[in-house]
Parts: C-alpha cells; structure tokens; sequence
C-alpha cells in the first residue's frame, strides 16, 4: 500500500468514526428530547388537572370519577331499582338548583375530576337538562375530559341530537329484556319499542364516543337471553354489560336471584368457545371480553361477587346534594345544606375530602349490605324530609279504578314471570300469573318455550230432577211416564222440540272449546289437534255427597257427567280448553232442559282430571264424584 491509498483509509476511519460520534450524539439527543417532552406534556396534565388532596382517600385511590344525580324521579318503576309500593321524593326546593350543580361540578373538576355521568331517577326528564349539558361542557378548560349519561331510553330518542350538540359524548342505556312483555312485567310501564328506537340513534350518532347497553340478569328471569344480548355485539360498535342484581332498600334482593358473572362468562364461552379477555383501563367498572370478528364487546360488572373496590375512583352526588362515596354505604354528607348554608369553595373541599377520607377499603359482601338505611337505587341518597310519595298501588286503584288484588305477598316481579316459566312454580310466595305488580292483568309470556305435546281432561256433572231424568234417559227416549203429570206435556214437548240434549251439548262443548281464547280473555289462542266430548245420563243412590237441597226421589238421585279431552302440539297446556268444553256443555243441557226443570238444576263438580305435556308435573286426580248405579 502506498502513501495516498493509507492516507486515504485513515480518513475513512476517521470518517466513519465521527459519523458514530455524531449518530452517537443524535441518538442520545433524541432520548433527551423525547423525555424533555413527555416530562413537559405530564407537567402541563398535572398543571391543568392535578388530582386535589381532597379527592384521595386513605388507601391512596384518586377519584376522578363523578356522578351527578338530577333527578329523583323515574319514569318507570322497575323493581330492582324502585320498591313496590314506590318511592318518597324530597320536596323541589331540596333538589340541587342548576347552578348548584355547576358550581359543585366546576370544584371537582378543578380537584382533578376528568369524567361526569349524570344519572337519576332518570336524568332526560330533568327540566333544564340541555343547558346544564352546556354548561358542564365549558368545564373542558379545566380538565373535564367526557360527559355521560345513563338513562332507561324511554325519550332518549327524541333529545339525543341536541344533547350531543351541547357535550354529551357517552351514552349508558338499560335495557334487561328484549322480550316488550317481559319489559312491561320489569318495568311496570311500557316502552320497549322506545327505548329501541333510542339505542339505534344512539349507535347512528356519529359524535357519540361510546354506547353501552346495561343489562341486570337475574336467574329464571332473563338469564336466557344473555346471548340474544351478545349477538347484538357482532354488527354494532356496542359494548353490552351484564350486571349482577344488586341490594338496595325495598326490592327484595335475593342471593338466590342473583347471577354471578363468572357463571354467565362460563356459559357465554360454552357458546362462544374463542371469546378473549379485552384490555381494559384499571379503574374499569366492568371486566370486557370480545369474540373475533364481532364489532362490540360484552363485558361484567361483578359488584356483588367480585368487587372491585381496590381500584374504584368514584364519586356520587345524589340530587338533593349528598356526596356519597359508596354505592353500597348509607353514610352520606350533605355539600347542599353547607352551600346554603354560605359556606365557601375551600370550606365546600375539606367538607369532600372528609367524606373521601371516611371511604371504606372496600363494601360489605353481598350478604352483609346495608339495605335498610340505605336508599333504592332510584333515591340513592340520604335522609329525605317533608317526603312526597310516588303513585302507590293503593293510590293507583283510586285514581284509575284499577281491580282491587291483595299483593302483600308479591315480592317483585321477579316472581311473577319465574311463575310464568314454571322454574318456580312452587314458590309459596309468587302471586298469580295473570296479574302484574299494578294489579293488572296480563298475559303469560309463553315464547320462550318449545312446543310440546299437550292432553287435558275435565269433567262436571249437572244434577237435574227426576222428570229431566225421564226427559234424557236412554231407557226413555220418547220421555213417556205414567207418573208424568198432565201439566208437564207441554213443556216436556218444548224441551224435546229442541232435539237431542245430549248431541245438541256435545257440539256445543265442542265449539266452546275452540273458542277459548275468545271467551277468556287471557288465554292464549291454539291450534287443537283434537277433542273428545262424552255426555252420559247417571241415576246416584244417596251416599251424602250430593249438592244440598237436590231433589231425591226414593233416595236417588240424577245428573248428566260431561268429560272432555283436549290435545295440541303448542307451548302451553289445554286445560283451559278442556274445562271450557266441559262448561259449556253442562251450560247448553240446563238451556235444553230449562223449561222442565229451569229451578232444580245445579251444576257442579267441574275439575281437571288429567295433564300431561310441557314442564311442569303430569298428574292424575281421582275424582270424586257420585258413581252412577
């Protein structure tokens, strides 16, 4: 190598070595950069929403969280949220004024609250609702990141536009049924079709950032229709949460009804063997999990089976102005007496950071919560005073003259239809099928079910007098006795005029029992497979089983037995349309027979005889009727 060619490779080396500097150099410069930034853009987050101290309670959870209650009222009733006999609601002057709201709102958001949720009782019937929208939207300067609501749908629909165009970004609607009977049964209201309507809008606003579907399952009730929820999921951007049923005062919360999540996760992965675990944030109320190729995600809010209280960030202000730091504490400190009470923004922040610092590790288990000072859902809140009362059965009767039922023992609706499903049919404390929690009638929710084989029998008797007897008997066609007296010929021969008792009954049972479902008003029309009507003269010696007062002639007595049997192939069971048959029958032999002996006839003994077909127990009743000599 000569001279220039070795200086010529000590500059590349040179060359090369200083490119490594400066690359060197670039690379160590960009790290420092990028971390002057991020440390620049945290300082800039923890200067415009620090997390007050006031917001951190004594197991260092920072609560960002808050919920806003507007209202006390609803317009449902659902029984899981509101008690029976309906709710007390505090006077309109102990309610949170507009700017009330605002300005506890505008002093946790300056403490470091990012996210509200206003809630209720139902918040969409708050007067004033849209300005206050509004106004929390200005709170974005001061770190407010999402204004949300939770609302039952009813006229979401019709307001939804305006609520977004004034800040609302998050929409929480309920909806535990996608069966509109059962929805009625649920909510004592109906609405179905609505709150439809407005869980379509919500999916079709552009500017909503999520919607969520709340669902509160609960065994024998609507826990069969977890998977209709979860197919809502595959075409919509839609996250569905399946809450566990939860105590609260006067809705008769039952361990026993509740679901756990990780039994309704099992049987969704029966189902869906590739579902997956979702990442989620920390502070999450419920556990999400997505099926491949399905736009939403489904997810559990186990409050009751495991909670998550460890890393639990909220608030609630309740509408009558009581911070409440615990869904499930009654323990509650009113920020709207010491405001109008004059007190100041930094007195109003020691009085928060009191009730934070009074927060619990975590709630009770589910069988030691407190649900007898602790409000309903639909109140959640503290002491009421000078209360006024929802509409209530008793006033409801009165007012729109409702059927009078006597419902002590009816404990929710739940009851009702487990009733209808037969899953609890011998629950000492279910009150009648057909009849809701308002005391009105309603229909049996028979969809669910498959159909089946289905066999009734029924039978009656009506007990006539001797000269009936003679009228009908087959030894006596012609209805001609030597003892008849001469003033019974002529309405023996009106009521032989009529035909044949027996065959004119027979096709009338025959035709009652098709019109069953015309002629009461709650049964469900069928299709009958086939019907079976018999009709037969009996003579009874006295054995003491006899109606009182029935004519005995030489110590026997007479009767005509009708027996029908009815069959289907259908969902629910013919013994409706084999008493109708029966009923009617007996009702056309005392018309056919009226003339003879209009007085002396009763009809009596009419009772199922057999069953079988569908869920619920096959039986045979011995009947005990008179036998015929």
């Amino acid at each position: 190598m000569n001279y220039k060619d070795g200086l010529h490779s000590v500059q590349g080396v040179v060359r090369g070595i200083r490119h490594s500097l400066r690359a060197k150099h670039y690379s160590e410069q960009t790290v420092l950069d990028t971390t002057a930034r991020a440390q620049l853009k945290i300082s800039q987050i923890d200067s415009r929403t620090p997390i007050s101290p006031s917001l951190i309670d004594s197991f260092h959870r920072r609560h960002d969280y808050l919920r806003i209650s507007l209202t006390e009222r609803c317009n449902l009733r659902c029984f899981y949220c509101m008690p029976n006999e309906g709710v007390e609601l505090s006077p309109p002057q102990h309610l949170l004024t507009d700017s009330e709201v605002i300005r506890l709102a505008t002093l946790f958001v300056k403490g470091g609250v990012t996210k509200i949720r206003l809630t209720g009782g139902e918040p969409t019937i708050r007067k004033g609702i849209i300005e206050i929208i509004g106004r929390l939207d200005e709170l974005r300067v001061h770190g407010l990141k999402s204004i949300g609501m939770t609302t039952n749908g009813l006229i979401l629909h019709r307001r939804l536009p305006e609520f977004v165009a004034n800040g609302l970004t998050h929409i929480n609607l309920s909806l535990d049924t996608m069966d509109p009977f059962k929805f009625e049964i649920m909510t004592r209201r109906r609405g179905h079709e609505a709150v439809l309507r407005s869980l379509e809008a919500a999916l079709l606003s552009p500017d909503l950032v999520s919607v969520k579907l709340n669902v509160v399952v609960m065994k024998g009730l609507n826990d069969h229709e977890v998977v209709d929820f979860v197919e809502m999921t595959k075409g919509h951007n839609l996250s569905v949460r399946f809450i566990e049923f939860m105590p609260f005062t006067g809705n008769k919360w039952d361990k026993a009804k509740m679901v756990p999540s990780s039994e309704l996760l099992a049987n969704i992965a029966n189902r869906y063997p590739d579902i997956a675990r979702a990442p989620g944030k920390i502070n999450d109320t419920a556990r999400s999990w997505k099926i491949p190729g399905y736009r939403g995600s489904i997810g559990f809010i186990s409050s009751m089976s495991d909670h998550f209280c460890a890393s639990c960030n909220r608030l609630r202000l309740t509408a009558d102005g009581q911070i409440k730091v615990c869904l499930f504490d009654a323990k509650e400190i009113s920020l709207r007496d010491e405001m109008r009470g004059g007190a100041s923004d930094t007195e109003l922040l020691q009085l928060i950071s009191s009730a934070v610092r009074g927060k619990k590790e975590k709630h009770a288990g589910m069988e030691d919560i407190d649900v007898v000072t602790n409000r309903p859902m639909t109140l959640i809140g503290g002491v009421i005073s000078d209360k006024r009362k929802l509409p209530t059965l008793s006033s409801l009767r009165k007012k729109h003259m409702l059927p009078y039922f006597s419902l002590s023992s009816v404990t929710s609706s739940y009851h009702i239809h487990c009733r209808m499903n037969s899953s609890v049919a011998s629950d000492p404390i279910s009150p009648l099928t057909h009849i809701d929690v308002t005391g009105r009638p309603c229909m049996v929710d028979v969809g669910d079910k498959q159909p089946s084989k289905r066999i009734a029998a029924a039978t009656g008797r009506i007990y006539i007098p001797k000269t009936a007897y003679d009228l009908v008997s087959p030894s006596n066609p012609n209805g001609s006795d030597s003892n008849i007296s001469v003033g019974y010929e002529s309405t023996m021969v009106k009521a032989r005029s009529k035909g044949d008792v027996l065959t004119v009954a027979q096709l009338a049972a025959m035709m009652g029992c098709k019109r069953t479902a015309d002629l009461i008003p709650l049964c469900h029309p069928l299709s009958l497979s086939h019907i079976s009507v018999t009709l037969a003269v009996e003579s009874h010696n006295r054995d003491g089983l006899l109606p009182q007062r029935h004519q005995v002639v030489d110590n026997v007595s007479y009767s005509i037995k009708c027996d029908a049997t009815v069959s289907c192939e259908g969902k629910t069971g013919v013994e409706m349309e084999a008493l109708t048959a029966v009923s009617v029958g007996l009702l056309t032999v005392w018309d056919m027979l009226k003339a003879v002996a209009g007085k002396e006839m009763m009809i009596g003994d009419i009772c199922v005889t057999h069953k079988e077909g569908g869920k619920g127990d096959n039986f045979e009743r011995q009947y005990k009727g008179n036998k015929s000599s």
